[in-house]
C-alpha cells in the first residue's frame, strides 16, 4: 500500500517533532495488511529519505552529494538542484557508471526528475581500474580460500582414486557378474560414481552445493541432447549387454541371421563378425541381431535335406520312390535314423514330380555335396530301371513339301545317324573319380575362423562356460 507524496509531506509539515512520531506510529499500527512480501517488493525501489522537514534542493543536492562522496566512481560528478529537479554533470569512465549514478540520484525523496548532462569519457585507465581492482580482490580471495582449496581437493582425489583402484579389480566383478562384459560395464558405473561421490564431498566442504545442483541440471540436459544424437550407438550398447547374457550362438557355428550367413567369428561390443561362406568378414550391428531371426546349423549335427525328380506320367509313383529310396540307402552319408523318405509332390500335365528326402550328419559330410551326389545316384537308379525322366514338351509344325519329305527319307539319313551315334560313344564322358564322390566337410572356413580368433587381444563377448540359450 503506497500513501500518497502529498499527504505524506503535509505530515511532515506539522510543527511539534512529539505529534509526527505519534503520527508515524499510528500509521504503522493502522496498516497491519502490510505483508513482508510487500515490503521485500518495494525495497529495491523505495525512497531515499531526507532528514525530517528537510525538503529544500539544498537538502537535496546535499544528500545526494554525501552518497556520491562515498563511491570512488562518482566523486568527480557535480550536482545542481532546482525546483525538485537534479542536474548531474561532469566526467565519468562509462555508460553503467552514468546509469548507476542517474538510478541513485532519482531515489532521493524529493526528486522529481533528473537531468544526464554527464560525459562520458571512456577513458582506458578510468575503465580498466575497475577490472584491475576486481581481479586483485579475486586472487586475495582465492589466496585466503587455498587451504580450504586444497583440503576440498585432496578429498575428491582420495575418493576418486579409491574408486579407481576398486573399478579396476577385474576378478571381483567377473565374479560378481559371470560375465566379462557386465564386469567391465560394473567397474566403469562404480568409478563413475566414486567420482561423483568426491566432486560432491568437495563442493560441501567448500560450501558450493547450489553449484552441484546447477551442474546435475546441465548434465542432465546435455545427457538427454546426447542421447537422442547417439541413439543408435546406445541402442547397440544395450543390445550387446543383452546378446552377451543370452548368448544365442557360440563362435564357429553357422548361422543365418535374417538374410546373412555365414559363420560366428566373434561378438563386439557394437557388432556379431561372422565369416561368410565366401570367405568374407561381415559385420551385422547388435541392435539388428538383437531383433533377428537366427538360424543356428550347427546346433544339431543331424541335417535333412530334400529334391525333387519327375518321372512320366504312365509310370508307377510307388515304385520310383521305392527305387530312388533303395539306391539312396546304399550311400554312405545317408543316415538310417531318421530313415529316408519319399513323398508325390504334384502330378503334372505330363510328369509326376517326386519328392526325396534324406538326413546326413554335418560333422561327417557337407551339405551341398551329400546332396548333390543323393540326386546323382536317385537319378542313374530310376533311368537303370527303365524310369523316364520326361523332357519339356514342345509342339512343332512345319508346312513341308513333297521335296522335303523326299529328302528326309534319302537313304544317306541312317548313315548319318550311325556316324553321330558313334561320335557322340567317343565323347561319352569317363567314369567319376573318388574326389568327385567325397562328401567330407569343408574345412576351409573353419581354418579362416579359428585364425581370426587366434587373437586374444580382440575383444569378444561370447563366452563358452556360460549356459546357451
Amino acid at each position: 500500500m503506497r500513501i500518497p507524496e502529498i499527504y505524506l509531506s503535509q505530515c511532515f509539515n506539522t510543527a511539534h517533532l512529539g505529534w509526527r512520531l505519534l503520527f508515524v506510529v499510528a500509521l504503522t499500527v493502522a496498516m497491519p495488511s502490510l505483508t513482508l512480501a510487500q515490503q521485500h517488493e518495494a525495497e529495491p525501489t523505495r525512497a531515499i529519505t531526507l532528514e525530517p522537514g528537510a525538503d529544500s534542493d539544498a537538502l537535496i543536492a546535499q544528500r545526494i552529494s554525501g552518497i556520491f562522496s562515498q563511491i570512488p566512481q562518482f566523486e568527480s560528478l557535480r550536482v545542481n538542484v532546482n525546483s525538485g529537479v537534479v542536474a548531474l554533470s561532469g566526467q565519468i569512465a562509462n555508460e553503467a557508471q552514468a546509469q548507476r549514478a542517474l538510478k541513485l540520484a532519482g531515489r532521493v525523496e524529493g526528486a522529481i526528475a533528473v537531468d544526464d548532462r554527464v560525459v562520458r569519457t571512456l577513458d582506458l585507465q578510468d575503465n580498466l581500474n575497475p577490472l584491475w581492482d576486481s581481479l586483485q580482490n579475486t586472487l586475495r580471495g582465492w589466496v585466503r580460500a587455498l587451504p580450504l582449496l586444497l583440503v576440498a581437493f585432496s578429498v575428491f582425489a582420495f575418493v576418486a582414486f579409491a574408486g579407481h583402484r576398486l573399478a579396476g579389480h577385474t576378478p571381483l566383478w567377473s565374479r560378481l557378474t559371470k560375465n566379462p562384459f557386465l564386469g567391465e560395464l560394473a567397474g566403469h558405473a562404480v568409478r563413475l560414481v566414486t567420482m561423483l561421490l568426491g566432486l560432491l564431498l568437495a563442493l560441501n566442504i567448500l560450501g558450493a552445493t547450489a553449484l552441484m545442483g546447477t551442474l546435475l541440471g546441465g548434465a542432465g540436459v546435455l545427457g538427454l541432447a546426447i542421447s537422442f544424437a547417439v541413439k543408435d550407438s546406445m541402442e547397440n550398447y544395450i543390445s550387446s549387454i543383452m546378446l552377451s547374457i543370452r548368448q544365442p550362438f557360440r563362435a564357429q557355428e553357422h548361422v543365418v541371421i535374417n538374410d546373412y550367413e555365414g559363420v560366428v567369428v566373434r561378438l563386439t561390443s557394437r557388432s556379431t563378425v561372422l565369416m561368410t561362406l565366401d570367405g568374407n568378414h561381415l559385420r551385422i550391428p547388435n541392435a539388428t541381431v538383437f531383433k533377428a531371426v537366427i538360424l543356428n546349423y550347427s546346433r544339431n549335427p543331424q541335417r535333412r535335406f530334400d529334391f525333387v525328380l519327375g518321372v512320366d506320367a504312365e509310370d508307377d509313383p510307388a515304385l520310383a520312390i521305392q527305387t530312388g529310396l533303395a539306391a539312396m540307402q546304399q550311400l554312405d552319408w545317408v543316415l538310417d535314423d531318421p530313415e529316408p523318405n519319399g513323398i508325390i509332390e504334384s502330378v503334372g500335365d505330363s510328369n509326376i514330380l517326386i519328392k526325396f528326402m534324406a538326413w546326413i550328419d554335418q560333422r561327417e559330410s557337407d551339405y551341398g555335396k551329400a546332396r548333390s551326389l543323393s540326386i546323382r545316384s536317385a537319378k542313374n537308379a530310376l533311368e537303370t530301371q527303365g524310369f523316364t525322366l520326361p523332357e519339356p514338351i514342345y509342339r512343332l509344325r512345319f508346312d513341308q513339301t513333297p521335296a522335303t519329305l523326299a529328302a528326309m527319307d534319302s537313304p544317306e539319313k541312317p548313315e548319318k545317324a550311325e556316324r553321330l551315334n558313334k561320335d557322340a560313344a567317343k565323347s561319352a564322358p569317363e567314369a567319376p573319380s573318388g574326389d568327385v564322390l567325397n562328401v567330407r566337410p569343408d574345412t576351409h572356413i573353419s581354418r579362416q575362423v579359428r585364425e581370426e580368433r587366434s587373437d586374444t587381444a580382440a575383444e569378444d563377448l561370447l563366452d563358452d562356460t556360460r549356459p546357451i540359450e
